[in-house]
């Protein structure tokens, strides 16, 4: 035996005295961390949810494109001076207006689910009913109810989206607003001008087909959850955790601190004008008034429009602005993926603000350019509308999301009505000229705005939405 082996042998090594009583212990398995609303992958449910969002923005474009084509049917059925034709024709606007207001309020106050679905049973019920409408004042009311409908669910619609979304795809989630609402009234647009005068009865089925798709959107939003960060800012922790569970898994949660914090928060506009809110709300109210008065103001007269910069009103004509609108709004979602919302809002106002001065320097004799400049006009508007339907959500905190989306849409539409109200007063006392530079002095203003007030919500989460801009 060598000398190694005889020591090894005479002289053991013993192990420390503690290692005899300490078992050795295999290492306990690492409990994943949790993952916040705001970054867990885009799921099922969430495309649920944009869908009935998507569904409602879609008829809301088709209730409002419907009515340009049954306007000129009815009349022939039943004459409207003036007064009724600018009253019906308006008479969505004003709805939208009273409905943003109020269901923003309520729906902050008693819940986004309840809003959610009674908004759809206002509009479902009010299109069908035009159907039977024996008088311009009864088709003016449905309307106004109509509207009203559709300002409830402007609201909580997106604020429901935007509480459930990951921020990652929150901005086409949001975006998309803008695409589908374009795609339903260029559906509108063309079934009018292909059936609009198919029969005296065709304006009533024309504003009662709304009906359909309303009454599927309104099926399909039966059993929808309750917003879990409404449920939490309201202190009713165990549902909000519930309804996270059932749709998301373990393993997500809300950050309780921040929306319980809430709880103790004054609501209600007054908390809109406070001083760590008070720059966003006057941003999205102005950057949003300034975008729809042109484009409210131009649309709603399209055919004199086209006419004085050389392009003749048609089934051809038509067809390819609403191409042009739909191709815009789609190239707006790409744009809200990868530009900074605060720089493509910006460079946008930039850009329609330049071809309207542009149409406004160019003489009538310029027809091809004129053309090129209200393209460039028509896809760069269409593209950053998609916007409104993104800051809002996302530039105020749970307790006020919906009363600020509220009032920011509010105010567009009261801005719409006086756009569209004066553009023809303009053209006819100023001329056209004159009126597209009034008009670009609007979207300068917006611009303004934006570079002064507007805060970057790209990346954003919810809960830093109640920070000051």
């Amino acid at each position: 035996m060598s000398h190694q082996d005889t020591s090894s042998s005479a002289f053991p090594i013993s192990p420390p005295p503690h290692a005899a009583t300490t078992p050795v212990r295999a290492p306990a398995p690492q409990t994943p961390k949790p993952v916040l609303l705001d970054d867990i992958p885009l799921n099922r449910f969430h495309i649920k949810i944009a869908g009935l969002t998507f569904g409602a923005h879609f008829t809301e474009g088709y209730a409002l494109g419907t009515v340009g084509y049954a306007l000129a049917s009815m009349n022939r059925q039943m004459p409207l001076d003036s007064f009724w034709m600018g009253a019906i024709g308006s008479s969505a606007l004003i709805g939208i207006f009273l409905g943003s207001l109020v269901f923003g309020r309520l729906s902050d106050r008693l819940g986004r689910q309840r809003i959610f679905l009674s908004s759809f049973v206002i509009i479902t019920v009010a299109a069908f009913l035009q159907f039977f409408a024996t008088s311009p004042t009864e088709l003016f009311a449905l309307r106004v109810l109509i509207g009203f409908g559709m300002g409830g669910d402007f609201t909580v619609g997106h604020a429901i989206l935007a509480e459930f979304s990951p921020r990652k795809h929150r901005g086409a989630l949001l975006g998309s607003f803008s695409v589908v609402w374009t795609i339903g009234y260029v559906v509108a647009n063309v079934l009018g001008m292909s059936y609009g005068h198919a029969g005296p009865d065709a304006w009533r089925w024309l504003l009662a087909s709304a009906s359909l798709p309303a009454l599927i959107v309104l099926v399909l939003r039966i059993g929808t959850p309750e917003s879990p960060r409404w449920l939490l800012g309201k202190g009713r922790l165990k549902e909000a955790n519930d309804i996270v569970l059932k749709h998301f898994g373990p393993g997500v949660t809300l950050d309780a601190e921040d929306a319980m914090a809430s709880v103790a928060t004054k609501q209600g506009y007054a908390r809109l004008f406070q001083a760590d809110l008070i720059r966003r709300t006057l941003f999205n109210c102005g950057f949003f008034v300034c975008l729809v008065i042109p484009y409210f103001a131009i649309y709603t007269f399209l055919p004199g429009i086209l006419k004085v910069i050389g392009l003749s009103n048609g089934f051809g004509a038509d067809l390819l602005l609403n191409a042009v609108l739909v191709i815009g709004a789609v190239l707006g979602i790409w744009l809200t993926i990868k530009l900074p919302r605060r720089h493509f809002l910006i460079g946008s106002f930039a850009v329609t603000c330049a071809m309207l001065v542009t149409m406004s320097l160019l003489p009538s004799s310029a027809t091809l350019a004129m053309i090129v400049a209200f393209a460039v006009f028509t896809l760069t508007m269409s593209a950053f509308s998609n916007l409104v339907g993104v800051f809002p959500p996302e530039c105020f905190p749970t307790e006020v999301r919906a009363s600020g989306v509220g009032l920011a849409i509010a105010c567009s539409r009261l801005g719409s009505a006086i756009g569209t109200f004066l553009l023809p007063v303009g053209i006819a006392e100023i001329g056209f000229h004159y009126t597209m530079m009034v008009l670009a002095a609007v979207l300068l203003i917006g611009m303004i705005v934006s570079m002064a007030w507007a805060p970057e919500t790209r990346n954003l989460t919810l809960r830093a939405a109640s920070g000051a801009s």
